[in-house]
């Protein structure tokens, strides 16, 4: 009942964001873009390119009244280092809409997230993509946000219902251009099928991390992964994806 109310919650703020920026002169409407190349690329603790560098970037949209489109992308390799037989373009192509609001001293971000990883896949194998509805909530310094699937979540099937929650906090450095960041978070995987058992991929990650305002756009950062997945059920390619590591990115902001 509560994950019922949480989805009807998050669909009703979606539906009012969505008829308010379509009410609003193009004026109202600001663009942003990034671009980064990172030495691994990590999502939730877990190397989606076997430890290996990407090339990643993105568009957004946002509207004056909070409501905001966007897409991502980013190269990839998982989903082909763990089955050969599907044909992955080694694309991540990620589409969102939300809407972010304050109440209170909380600054809140509600949406939807779409997971996309084009490529043919055969008959009777499980498709990567993953739709996912998030609620966030940030107070000063520290962000906690849930993640709630849909169906399918990343070539897992019968898994509606998994979570990931995770707790950041990011502390600028005075006005050195620093910010230091700690997160922790917990990808749990459920089955609506009680003859299947994906208790065997959650796990938990975390991560500290040190960013540096380069100026006219640009940052650089340096984190240190790990997390307590089980080898047995993120290894491929006889790499264990949620080993400890450390990541240097370089990005811009446009």
């Amino acid at each position: 009942m509560q994950k019922t109310k949480l989805l009807i919650a998050v669909l009703g703020t979606l539906s009012a964001a969505t008829a308010m920026a379509a009410d609003a002169p193009a004026s109202s409407l600001t663009p942003s873009s990034n671009v980064a190349v990172v030495s691994n690329y990590l999502y939730r603790g877990i190397s989606q390119t076997g430890a290996s560098p990407a090339i990643q970037g993105g568009f957004d949209l946002a509207h004056a009244s909070g409501a905001y489109i966007g897409v991502w992308g980013s190269s990839i390799s998982w989903i082909s280092d763990a089955n050969t037989s599907v044909a992955n373009s080694g694309t991540e192509f990620d589409t969102y809409l939300g809407y972010k609001g304050k109440a209170g001293p909380i600054d809140y971000d509600v949406g939807y997230l779409r997971y996309n990883y084009p490529g043919k896949v055969p008959a009777g194998t499980a498709s990567s993509d993953t739709d996912e509805l998030y609620i966030a909530g940030t107070y000063s310094i520290a962000t906690l946000k849930v993640s709630y699937s849909l169906g399918d979540t990343f070539g897992v099937t019968k898994a509606a219902g998994s979570t990931y929650v995770d707790l950041s906090v990011n502390y600028p450095v005075g006005e050195t251009g620093y910010t230091l960041g700690a997160h922790y978070g917990t990808q749990t995987y459920t089955s609506t099928d009680s003859s299947v058992d994906n208790s065997i991929y959650t796990y938990s990650d975390y991560k500290v991390s040190v960013s540096k305002d380069l100026g006219s756009g640009y940052a650089l950062s340096l984190t240190g992964s790990s997390t307590n997945a089980k080898e047995s059920s993120y290894t491929v390619q006889n790499k264990f994806l949620g080993r400890s590591a450390a990541v240097v990115a370089l990005s811009r902001a446009f």
